[in-house]
């Protein structure tokens, strides 16, 4: 598969609004994950109703319907959506496959099939979260080549590989053009918010890695690279990341146009880590001659995390279901410095900020009250 370095399509043409200000009804695909469980509580704390679109049903709750289906069958995803009518959908789901090539087959359909199910409902604008591997390249050639200097803008040309967030792209693109409806992309970094069996959870494995830390009375070590340790870097809380997905739905400055989505600070790890590791009384220790990934340091963990939940009578057992050992890894061991320019989204009019360092120890607090870390 090619993919074109074109401008992206602006439709010809858009559904007219009804008189007044009609009911507004959000679809959210892959409400359980961390980007999608922070828009539904957006949303539904604005007065939206939302439809929660996982594979697993999240829990119903007041503004919440929660729709069952799987995102890889487009009759699945008929049966489960008819009769809903929804005016704007936000996109946050993806699967991961073993090679780039399944990735583009797989997640691309995903979001054709998504909007070919709802080929019938009054959509007005679709949302699409992807992430800096639009600038960096996907993982099986994370940071090769030509990859353009810091901090990254929206309108750096697309890399010369094949890449899922592009195929993604070009399905929400065609759709867009045929059928009328705005969209928005939002290019995230580092995602860190609250949710448990997410592929890709910095914050949770941390705080979990900091745990069993503690329990061996070990180090808090940095995993990652020297770059990353003295580097200049960013992230995004789930939290702003909705607000920016929400805001460019329902405004018309920022209609079809993709946006980076970052939380306006930068930081390096060396100051961030002894500070996390404050948080959980463990002693930081930062890079020293060659990266330690946590997939190394954590080969004994899932014993030892069984004897913290025992102690502590915390709710998850499955260390798999809580720490992304791989995805941190890979974050924290690039060697080339990342961050991200938020220019483009202030001069739209979108000012959120949120500081990292406090987004952290929030989310630890929080998992710290629910009972899944001690």
């Amino acid at each position: 598969m090619t993919f074109s370095n074109e401008t992206p399509p602006v439709p010809e043409f858009r559904q007219a609004d009804a008189a007044g200000t009609p009911p507004r009804t959000a679809l959210v695909a892959g409400a359980s994950g961390i980007a999608g469980s922070a828009l539904v509580d957006l949303l539904t704390a604005q007065g939206w109703s939302v439809l929660a679109l996982s594979r697993t049903p999240v829990a119903a709750r007041p503004g919440v319907i929660p729709v069952g289906a799987d995102l890889r069958s487009v009759e699945s995803l008929r049966e489960a959506l008819a009769g809903h009518q929804p005016t704007h959908v936000f996109f946050t789901a993806w699967l991961r496959q073993a090679t780039e090539a399944e990735n583009i087959l797989v997640n691309s359909a995903m979001v054709r099939d998504l909007l070919t199910a709802l080929a019938d409902a009054p959509v007005q604008h679709v949302a699409l979260m992807t992430g800096l591997k639009q600038y960096l390249g996907p993982f099986e050639a994370y940071g090769q080549g030509e990859v353009p200097d810091t901090p990254f803008h929206e309108d750096e040309p697309r890399l010369s590989v094949e890449n899922f967030y592009y195929a993604q792209e070009d399905e929400l693109w065609a759709a867009a053009r045929a059928r009328g409806f705005t969209w928005s992309v939002h290019r995230a970094h580092t995602v860190i918010g609250h949710a448990v069996g997410n592929a890709m959870n910095m914050g949770l494995t941390l705080a979990v890695y900091a745990a069993i830390c503690r329990e061996l009375d070990r180090p808090f070590i940095f995993p990652g690279s020297e770059t990353q340790w003295n580097g200049v870097t960013d992230m995004t809380d789930a939290g702003l990341l909705a607000g920016q997905m929400v805001w460019a739905a329902t405004t018309p400055a920022a209609a079809d146009t993709a946006f980076n989505i970052v939380n306006g600070d930068t930081f390096r790890w060396r100051w961030l880590w002894p500070r996390l590791a404050a948080y959980f009384g463990v002693e930081p220790e930062g890079f020293v001659d060659t990266p330690r990934p946590l997939e190394t340091q954590m080969t004994d963990g899932q014993p030892v995390w069984d004897r913290i939940v025992a102690t502590h009578g915390l709710v998850e057992a499955d260390l798999g279901r809580l720490a992304s050992w791989w995805h941190s890894d890979a974050d924290l061991g690039r060697t080339m410095e990342v961050f991200a320019d938020m220019g483009r989204s202030r001069a739209a009019g979108f000012t959120g900020y949120r500081n990292t360092e406090q987004a952290f120890l929030e989310l630890f607090d929080r998992y710290r009250a629910e009972r899944l870390v001690p």
